[in-house]
């Protein structure tokens, strides 16, 4: 198996686990929450909290959809050099953000993650998808 038919399902793996991390605590949130705020903070402060986490899930879950539809339209399924920041991002994203669960980091550390390991790969896959559909340029 060539280096570029393996990086496919390696890269698919570590896209599905990086989206059912961001799924878990999507779900299991509050713990985080508690974490970025004081011990005595009030129900204005954690309302406030929850919401910024749950914009930052969200962009994240549009982010994938982007990605996603790049991998499974063709444009950026066998490029090697997408293939190999997506699969380094998500990976990375995934123990980082297990991390984030177990370990209840403050909340500013998933901007952090999220800026890294989802915008990046997202506005790649962009550049792709312009190159290949308005340029009408062959995928590297």
């Amino acid at each position: 198996m060539s280096a570029v038919n393996s990086l496919v399902p390696a890269r698919f793996l570590t896209i599905i686990a990086h989206l059912v991390i961001v799924i878990t605590i999507f779900w299991s949130r509050e713990n985080n929450i508690k974490a970025c705020l004081p011990l005595d903070f009030t129900q204005e402060q954690y309302d406030n909290e929850d919401k910024k986490l749950v914009v930052a899930l969200a962009v994240t879950l549009g982010l994938f959809a982007i990605e996603l539809a790049g991998f499974f339209s063709g444009v950026s399924m066998f490029n090697c050099s997408q293939g190999l920041l997506s699969l380094a991002v998500h990976c990375s994203a995934s123990i980082s953000l297990s991390f984030f669960v177990f370990e209840k980091w403050e909340c500013w550390t998933y901007w952090v993650i999220f800026a890294v390991c989802s915008v990046l790969p997202a506005f790649v896959e962009i550049l792709l998808f312009v190159a290949v559909f308005g340029l009408k340029k062959k995928p590297l």
